[in-house]
């Protein structure tokens, strides 16, 4: 069962970075992101947004290690800590930091509490 929701797990990585990556217009405006006078924006998303999902999706399912999981599970406790804290100081959209932070806590306290090693 682990292997397979740490699958899941790394190919909605994946789709979510290809949002970013493909869609920048369309990710920048469900973001509540505006581009300024440049389209730098969406050269941000695309890397950002896009890219290191993608990216970090497929080595997680290349190396397959357990460890490798963990640490995806990290990267997504960050972004979920980010929510909270955007939430505290903020005012942001409650029903889009509710829906983003809970998919990126509900990713990382999986990935983190299936893959890291339990010294018992």
């Amino acid at each position: 069962m682990t292997p397979t929701l740490n699958m899941i797990a790394a190919l909605l990585t994946i789709g979510f970075g290809l949002f970013g990556f493909l869609a920048p217009a369309f990710t920048a405006t469900a973001l509540d992101l505006a581009p300024t006078n440049s389209t730098m924006g969406y050269s941000e998303m695309r890397a950002s947004v896009g890219g290191l999902f993608v990216v970090t999706g497929l080595a997680v399912l290349i190396l397959g290690h357990p460890m490798a999981y963990a640490m995806l599970g990290f990267a997504y406790g960050g972004a979920a800590l980010g929510r909270a804290v955007s939430l505290a100081l903020d005012s942001p959209p409650l029903t889009k930091v509710l829906v983003f932070g809970g998919i990126e806590a509900a990713l990382a306290l999986w990935l983190i509490l299936a893959n890291l090693p339990r010294n018992a």
